[in-house]
């Protein structure tokens, strides 16, 4: 249920501070800043796990079970979501929350003693953070599509979003200055004390939805146990979120390999260097500074001008032309400066529009679905993507494919990702009353424009 917003009430300095950003009415800016303060708190975490993950599996399994691993997190998270469905029909949403939150710090924990006692968990901690890091997100915005209304959401998941954006940047900074002064254990410990922390901010933003009347329209929305249908169940009963796992599973699928085709024409180049190490690690570094500054830049300032304009199905139309164009530009012309540019702007649109985009997309579905079937899409089935992908990758260099093959293979998938997401912008307007904008309409002309150029 929404924050309770009358046209009387002045706007205080946070809503003035936020203007430029999004239109933040009066009465929304706590709530809303509290939201991106505990996303926050999860990124940085997140980052924390992140950058700690990468020495214990490579030490331990090597490059070649890092690359397999997607298919055996898609598996392991087959027993959790069904766990996490049994958890939501016994008790309430912050119950819920509460519950996944303390389970991932405790489990952490388990892990820090086992590293403690010298007992290698390089592969199994690879498995366990790329399990419970996509949950852990999808809990947040599950929480948040309860407490907002859809054209609050519409209008505040720019200002939310916001906190992932800065997370995954200060999780990243702050993992490297910690690396340098602390061992990986205590950075376990670390984050496990964030996760738990941030139970507090959810409390505090339940305790506060609850004490809220009901906007206009509205009945109260009460933490009570979902008794719906299980998330899968729900993915095959509804048309819509059918049609949302595939738009999904699409982009995930083009944007690793897109990724491949970057990483695959850096290395060609690589050989030919007096330092390649040095080279591909100069190279990323720049990469990703790019990426997370675009990312930033889109969710400041682009964000909740799109949402506005082209409303919440519009705005998932620009990352497939996006990627369109990128894999025209890879097709056309295979210069790694040219796939550096494209990957950057799809990149940081996916870390930006795309994302809170997809997340707006449950605003108008029912509590049970922003619980369970949003876990299900935003684990298993973006863990889905990662396999269509890397099998794609196996059997296309099994095969000899270059480069181009690859933008090829992305140029044809982005078309079909496009027309899904047509269809998913049909039905959420049919569902929320969103009206079309002009630019929508001529949104399918341009995409067929590009293709026409490849």
């Amino acid at each position: 249920m929404a924050d309770d917003v009358t046209p009387r009430t002045r706007q205080g300095w946070p809503e003035r501070v936020l203007r430029p950003f999004a239109e933040v009415r009066a009465g929304e800016a706590v709530t809303a800043l509290v939201l991106a303060g505990t996303l926050f708190l999860l990124l940085t975490a997140y980052y924390l796990l992140k950058v700690i993950r990468e020495p214990l599996i490579l030490m331990s399994g090597g490059a070649e079970v890092k690359a397999y691993a997607a298919a055996g997190q898609a598996l392991l998270l087959l027993p959790v979501l069904r766990l996490h469905g049994a958890v939501a029909r016994r008790v309430g949403r912050l119950a819920l929350i509460a519950t996944v939150l303390l389970f991932v710090a405790t489990t952490l924990l388990a892990f820090a003693g086992l590293l403690w006692a010298r007992v290698s968990i390089g592969i199994a901690f690879y498995l366990w953070v790329g399990t419970f890091n996509y949950l852990l997100v999808a809990t947040f915005w599950s929480f948040a599509n309860d407490v907002y209304t859809p054209e609050q959401g519409k209008r505040l998941f720019a200002i939310v979003g916001l906190g992932s954006s800065m997370g995954a940047l200060a999780g990243a900074a702050l993992a490297g200055w910690l690396l340098k002064h602390l061992s990986p254990l205590a950075l376990m410990l670390i984050a496990a004390g964030i996760l738990a922390g941030a139970v507090i901010s959810f409390g505090w933003l339940d305790h506060r939805n609850g004490r809220r009347p009901p906007t206009a329209g509205q009945k109260p929305v009460r933490s009570e146990p979902l008794t719906g249908p299980g998330g899968f169940q729900a993915l095959l009963q509804d048309r819509y979120l059918l049609l949302v796992a595939l738009l999904t599973l699409l982009a995930n699928w083009v944007l690793n390999s897109s990724e491949y085709v970057l990483d695959k024409t850096l290395l060609d180049l690589a050989h030919g260097v007096a330092d390649p190490v040095r080279f591909v690690g100069q190279f990323k570094a720049t990469y990703f500074w790019w990426v997370n500054l675009v990312g930033v830049v889109g969710q400041l300032f682009i964000v909740s001008r799109v949402l506005k304009h082209l409303g919440v199905g519009g705005a998932l139309l620009l990352l497939p032309i996006v990627s369109l164009l990128g894999a025209s530009a890879m097709l056309l012309l295979p210069a790694l400066g040219l796939i550096r540019v494209a990957k950057i702007v799809e990149k940081g649109t996916d870390y930006s529009v795309q994302t809170t985009g997809l997340n707006a997309l449950y605003l108008v579905v029912s509590r049970d679905a922003k619980y369970k079937a949003k876990a299900v899409i935003d684990t298993f089935v973006v863990r889905a993507g990662d396999v269509c992908a890397a099998a794609a990758i196996w059997i296309g260099a099994h095969h000899g494919f270059p480069a181009r093959g690859f933008a090829a293979v992305n140029l044809v998938l982005s078309v079909v990702w496009f027309t899904v997401a047509l269809r998913v912008r049909a039905l959420h307007r049919s569902r929320s009353g969103e009206p079309a904008s002009s630019v929508e309409h001529r949104a399918p002309a341009v995409a067929s424009a590009c293709a026409a150029v490849a």
